[in-house]
Formats: C-alpha cells, structure tokens, sequence
C-alpha cells in the first residue's frame, strides 16, 4: 500500500494532526475525535491493493469498479454511505500540441475523504498546500475538499483554454497567410487541433449535470452553506464550455475557409494551364497545317513566307499574353 497512498492525513478543526500511520486506524480516530476527517489519496492502485481500502470506508461496489476501471466520464452518483464523483482534469502540452486528461474519483463520506487519482495531470498536491493554510475553509470538512478539487480543475480548464486560443490565433494566420504551400500538413494540423479541442470537451461537457447537483439541496455529506461556491464552480464551468464550443466553431470555419482557398487556388492554376496550353496550341497549329505536305498551299511558292508564318505566330502568342495577363489568367 505504501506504493500507492500519496498521503494520508487527520485534520480536525481545519488542521492537519498526527495520527495513526495505518489508514484504518486513522479512519477510526477520524470518527472518534469531534470535528475530524480523514483525507486518503491514492494513485492508481490496483484491484487487490484498493479492496482493503473500499472494505475499511465501506464503498459502495459500483463505484469501487468505477475508480478501478478509470476512462468514465464525470458524474455524480450518491450511495447510502458515500457520495461519488469523477472529475476529469487536463493539461496542455503545447509544444507537441497535445490535450491529455487524467481521473479523479472521489468518496465523500461522513468523516472521510478517498480521492484515486489515473494518470498524471492532477492538482491534488497543490490543492492540499493550499487548503491546509486555509483552516477556516477546511474546518467545513470533506465538503471543503470537494469544493477546492472541483474549484482546481474548473479553473485549470480556462487556463487551458487560453493556450489553445493563442495556438488556434497562430493556426488562423497560417492558414490565411499569402504564400503557403503546405495544403495538406495545414489540413492535416487542423483535424489533429479538432480532435484536441474534442478531448477537451468530453472533460467539460459531461461535469455540468453534476455541477448543477451539487448547487442544489439535498444532496448527501455536501453542507448546504457550500451551494453558492459549487455555484461559482459551475459559472467558471460555464465560461470553460463557452470557450471550448467557441474554439470548435472557429476550428470548423478555419478548417471550411482553408478548403475553400485549397479550391480556389486549384481554379487558379487550372486556368493558368490553360492559358499556357492556349498559347503553345497556336504555333503548334499553324506549324501543324503547313507541315502537312501537299503540293497546292499558300505560300508555299512565296520568299518570304517563312518569315511571315513565324511572324504571324509571334504577333498572335504577343496579342493572347496580353489578353490573358489583363484577365489575370497569368
């Protein structure tokens, strides 16, 4: 077990104590001091190591599976003895461009606080620092817990947001620059951005419904006093979705308008080919009619007529030039 607790604490009246190193004794000492819980954090345990933990906290068995299995989108279920949510965070790699989002599962108890963390995206650490110098906010209990979590994540997904807008401005200006070439890695960009911005919202859109919970009454080991801020929460939520749909949007009329110009640019040189082929087609025929030989042509008697064909020809390739330059065919 010691592979997989992060940490393991006490805190009564909003402070963090010394008590037993075993979780179990911890979470008996939690329930026999007033005004304590115990907060477990875990990361990535497996099925034999979490089953002692889900037998001590008595954890309901579909959530158990749940935070085993990983890969669930957030929600907000409610057992008789716990209460369970998944929040999906994500961070941003911008140099390979890259959305990634890792798993929090969450058990609200009485007296306990079980967060199983997947992956490596997580605010876990800096949401404890944090929490632990604020006693006023942490003496409300697990409630504070889920609170500053969820607070964390919502946040760092505008954070995020802001960075994907700033590469989504620089793929905007590629995409409209004067002289470009690359028509596929450019296509090619915009699908890959697409499929991040879409990773995004599987984190985002999913987490409203339960947001929309927990400002609500009734809903079990959360304090009513703590609606208004999981009401903050789920305005900061909204801003975050609003991002994520407004990047989508400008995403598809990037990627509509660079098909467009792939269009154009093809209409283009379609007709400057056939504005070439037009002009070699013209002394080819004139060089074509005369070389066909027969005895009885024009000309053919004439000093001169060799010199006048040939003149003849660059007169009509001079007057075509023009006339498709003035069209801008050229």
């Amino acid at each position: 077990m010691p592979r997989v607790i992060v940490d393991c604490a006490i805190y009564q009246d909003g402070r963090r104590t010394q008590g037993p190193e075993d979780f179990s004794d911890a979470l008996e000492a939690a329930r026999a001091e007033g005004h304590s819980f115990l907060w477990l954090g875990l990361h990535e345990p497996t099925p034999e190591e979490f089953d002692h933990v889900s037998r001590e906290f008595g954890l309901h068995p579909l959530a158990v599976e749940d935070a085993l299995k990983a890969h669930q989108r957030p929600k907000l279920e409610v057992y008789d003895d716990s209460l369970f949510m998944v929040l999906k965070p994500i961070s941003y790699d911008d140099a390979a461009g890259s959305v990634s989002a890792s798993e929090l599962m969450i058990f609200l108890g009485d007296s306990f606080v079980v967060v199983v963390r997947h992956g490596t995206a997580s605010p876990l650490s800096a949401v404890r620092r944090r929490l632990e110098h604020e006693p006023d906010v942490l003496r409300h209990g697990p409630t504070a817990v889920l609170y500053a979590i969820s607070d964390a994540v919502v946040d760092h997904y505008i954070e995020v947001a802001t960075e994907l807008q700033v590469d989504l401005e620089e793929l905007e200006a590629e995409v409209f620059a004067p002289s470009r070439s690359d028509s596929g890695n450019t296509a090619a960009a915009i699908y890959a951005f697409k499929r991040e911005v879409l990773e995004f919202r599987r984190a985002t859109n999913p987490l409203v419904e339960p947001m929309l919970r927990l400002q609500n009454p009734g809903v079990p080991f959360v304090h009513d006093e703590a609606r208004p801020f999981f009401r903050d929460v789920g305005d900061h939520l909204t801003r975050a979705n609003e991002s994520v749909e407004g990047l989508d949007r400008l995403l598809s009329d990037i990627l509509s308008a660079h098909l467009a110009q792939m269009g154009v640019r093809q209409n283009d040189d379609m007709r400057k080919i056939s504005a070439w082929a037009a002009l070699a087609a013209v002394p080819t025929l004139i060089a074509g009619v005369y070389g066909m030989n027969f005895e009885h042509m024009p000309e053919l008697k004439w000093s001169w007529g060799y010199y006048g064909i040939l003149l003849l020809m660059v007169i009509i390739e001079l007057s075509l030039y023009r006339l498709f330059k003035r069209r801008g065919w050229l």
